[in-house]
């Protein structure tokens, strides 16, 4: 089974090796679903992923909280943890296989807009 569709990454990645030395990057993704509620918003999933491999190290600097990703997960499925307050709680987990940006935090668009602003020679 395969989620594909429009997330945002939650909160800055976490990267973290393997015994044997291979790179885990571990995302916490947001994706809306369903229609607008009173609010007009629309419900949010949140996703716990992992990605494997070479391409970890090379995209971690580019990876940052607010960033708008598509993505293709696989293996998806719901883990049970235990809270800290000792209830039950569950996660859904998925593999990232692929990605694509498609824009960049907010935040981000807001800093080189005032750059961009600067360079106005008037």
């Amino acid at each position: 089974m395969l989620l594909i569709g429009l997330a945002r990454i939650g909160k800055d990645p976490a990267v973290r090796y393997t015994a044997d030395g291979k790179p885990v990057m571990d995302l916490s993704l947001a994706m809306d679903y369903g229609k607008k509620g009173a609010d007009g918003k629309r419900p949010t999933q949140w996703i716990s992923a992992t990605m494997w491999g070479d391409r970890v190290e090379k995209l971690q600097s580019h990876l940052v909280k607010g960033q708008s990703l598509f993505v293709t997960l696989s293996e998806p499925h719901l883990e049970e943890y235990k809270r800290k307050d000792g209830t039950t709680g569950t996660s859904l987990r998925a593999r990232l296989n692929e990605l694509e940006f498609a824009g960049a935090p907010k935040d981000k668009v807001r800093e080189e807009k005032i750059e961009d602003d600067l360079d106005i020679p008037f």
